[in-house]
């Protein structure tokens, strides 16, 4: 085994570059500068109950609160949470939080940066961070699009960063904290800006919505009837609203596109059920049904009644053969003539359902 001299060790550092004397500086720079935040931490300790109270005044403003929360598209469901908006004005208002986003390296050969988004509670020393790279491309409708330019690299580094900032924050924050900013924030979403009236603030959502290329159908499909809404569906409207015009969701995911042609082919089905209902129970009506005890008749009526309203309400076959089931239970209640045609009107059913 051969012996390593002192001249060969000093040849093979000479070969490493030696870090620039700025570089040097900035790095000392760096680290006094964190020293002295933990020591002004340490001698200005935050009051919690001014810090909560000043978070309630930041998340009571309205400017605040309309872009405190996001959504997107997970699977079959649309998942709403607290934004990095949110994130650093509570970050700002319980004070003494060291937080940021940095570019670690750029690799433009291999098309990816890597960055660190870090947050640190100065007082408890408390500390998220997290290290990723962030590849230079965006994922587009006809597939990933690499990315060349140098406002798009930086605007898509800022984006993926914001993401991984917005959970190291709320990671070092206390959980009752952010309890209440949420609250508070949904609270004033619902009671809208300005105090506008309940009908003003749906017409205007409405023709928001229009001009995204979203209709009423296929806003009502998932909040219900307009005329229904309260402050709680303007608000989780003007959330979707935003994270559309963000890029953060599609219009499609959403609001999925109505299919006109089963929502009509369902409503001819039902108007072909009710009207052939109403003509059995005519029919039954002019012709009554023989006579049963008078222990019997009061109770075959009253499942009859339970009954047409089963099968006149089944949207499938599922619950159909439910309301068919629950008839042959008591099947043996009816009179013949009632018994034959509460089950014509079953079959009748079945067949428009089948269309």
């Amino acid at each position: 085994m051969s012996v390593v001299t002192p001249q060969q060790i000093h040849q093979q550092a000479g070969r490493v570059p030696a870090a620039s004397q700025a570089t040097n500086i900035e790095q000392a720079r760096a680290i006094a500068e964190v020293q002295a935040m933990f020591l002004v931490a340490k001698q200005c300790p935050r009051d919690e109950a001014q810090a909560i109270k000043r978070a309630m005044a930041a998340c009571g403003d309205y400017s605040v609160a309309e872009r405190a929360f996001y959504s997107f598209k997970r699977g079959d469901s649309i998942v709403t949470d607290k934004s990095i908006v949110m994130a650093t004005e509570l970050a700002r208002c319980w004070g003494n939080i060291y937080y940021g986003i940095m570019e670690l390296a750029r690799d433009d050969v291999a098309g990816q940066t890597e960055m660190l988004a870090f947050a640190q509670d100065l007082e408890t020393n408390t500390r998220s961070g997290q290290t990723f790279f962030v590849p230079h491309a965006r994922d587009t409708k006809s597939g990933r699009r690499t990315l060349l330019d140098m406002r798009d690299i930086y605007e898509n580094n800022a984006n993926n960063g914001s993401r991984r900032l917005r959970e190291c924050i709320f990671r070092v924050l206390p959980s009752y904290l952010k309890t209440a900013a949420e609250e508070r924030c949904r609270a004033v979403l619902e009671k809208g800006k300005g105090d506008k009236p309940i009908e003003v603030r749906v017409a205007e959502a409405i023709a928001a919505f229009a001009a995204v290329g979203i209709n009423q159908e296929r806003l009502e499909v998932k909040h219900g009837r307009s005329t229904k809404w309260t402050g709680v569906e303007i608000a989780n409207l003007e959330i979707a609203y935003r994270s559309i015009r963000n890029g953060e969701t599609t219009a499609d995911e959403a609001f999925p596109p109505v299919d006109t042609t089963a929502t009509v082919t369902n409503e001819v089905r039902q108007s072909v059920a009710r009207g052939k209902a109403a003509k059995a129970e005519s029919q039954a009506e002019a012709d009554p049904a023989p006579a049963a005890s008078s222990d019997a008749l009061p109770e075959w009526i009253e499942h009859e009644t339970r009954l047409r309203d089963a099968v006149f309400l089944a949207a499938d076959e599922d619950a159909l053969k439910e309301a068919e089931a629950d008839f042959l239970k008591v099947a043996k209640l009816f009179p013949e003539k009632e018994r034959a045609a509460m089950q014509a009107e079953i079959d009748q059913a079945f067949k428009a359902l089948q269309g």
